[in-house]
């Protein structure tokens, strides 16, 4: 090792690793890692970096993982973290016991009482789900979606507001194509007993990695609001997916359009649109260019050869 270069401590090392396993490409993190023992060669300091880092990632990027015992996937969300490790599946009202660094699910468990929103909370959560999964089906096929209670889970009845959270999440990852994708979107939505509205506010997020023969990454966000009428949990549920189906469908229309855009537009946008001069380089007429002159005349090669015959 060079004398003027000094041995990082346990801690910056940590610290590295950790910015390194967080900002993982959607689906890398495993790849990131493997990579992070290797030059890292020391257990203890990487296993406590992936104790912090992993479920930061895990959640941000909103997982989605098998549970045991064929009850289907469950998103690893902070909206339906109960405690470390713990998350509660809303659609079969399962707690799922979650090895972040592994990204297995362990274990699983039958909801409490305490855990699940009131029959009056559930109607409105259950008949939201039910049509949520349609669209996600025909959206996200590969994807998974979730309708959380955040606020007012214990209303037993009308004449109080609540918040729902609706996570939808899908990735389609494929490595040995150097290629992996996710798309992200959180919709908060609040009920206003009061005045009989519905406010959505939604954030959707594309990311995309490409790295054959090179790394090109797209991070794409979108933030969105509406409204609608606060009805009777079917009615209200069928508004409230139309709106998030229109929001998303605009959204991608809009990406599509940008990526058709690029050829004609950006990329030439990237190009200086004259010379240095300022002016147009003549192509119809380059004959009144005579380089071999420009160069003698200015190098003053004739002067020097007369110099040398003198």
């Amino acid at each position: 090792m060079a004398e003027d270069e000094t041995e990082l401590s346990d801690q910056q090392k940590k610290g590295i690793a950790k910015w390194f396993l967080i900002n993982a490409p959607a689906g890398e993190i495993q790849y990131v890692a493997k990579d992070l023992k290797s030059v890292l060669k020391d257990d203890d300091v990487y296993n406590e970096a992936a104790a912090v880092a992993f479920p930061i990632y895990n959640k941000s990027h909103l997982i989605y993982l098998k549970m045991p015992g064929g009850y289907g996937d469950v998103l690893v969300t902070s909206y339906g973290e109960l405690q470390d490790n713990e998350y509660l599946d809303p659609k079969t009202a399962q707690v799922v016991i979650v090895d972040h660094v592994k990204q297995v699910c362990k274990r699983v468990r039958p909801a409490t009482d305490e855990e699940l929103p009131s029959p009056y909370i559930e109607e409105y959560r259950y008949a939201l789900e039910a049509e949520l999964l349609k669209y996600a089906a025909e959206a996200y096929p590969k994807g998974s979606c979730a309708v959380y209670c955040t606020n007012g889970k214990d209303v037993e009845g009308p004449g109080s507001d609540f918040e729902f959270v609706v996570v939808i999440s899908a990735a389609r990852n494929s490595p040995h194509n150097f290629c992996n994708g996710s798309w992200r979107a959180i919709w908060n939505i609040e009920f206003r007993d009061d005045i009989q509205v519905l406010e959505l506010k939604g954030k959707c997020q594309v990311g995309a990695h490409y790295f054959e023969e090179g790394n090109v990454q797209l991070d794409a966000k979108r933030e969105c609001r509406d409204s609608t009428m606060f009805q009777g949990p079917d009615d209200t549920a069928t508004a409230v997916v139309h709106l998030i189906r229109r929001h998303e469908n605009e959204y991608m229309a809009s990406l599509e359009g940008s990526y058709f855009d690029l050829s004609d537009n950006t990329f030439k946008e990237l190009r200086r649109k004259l010379p240095v001069t300022r002016t147009l380089f003549p192509w119809h007429n380059t004959l009144q260019f005579n380089l071999k002159r420009e160069i003698a005349e200015e190098l003053r090669i004739g002067e020097l050869h007369d110099i040398r015959r003198a």
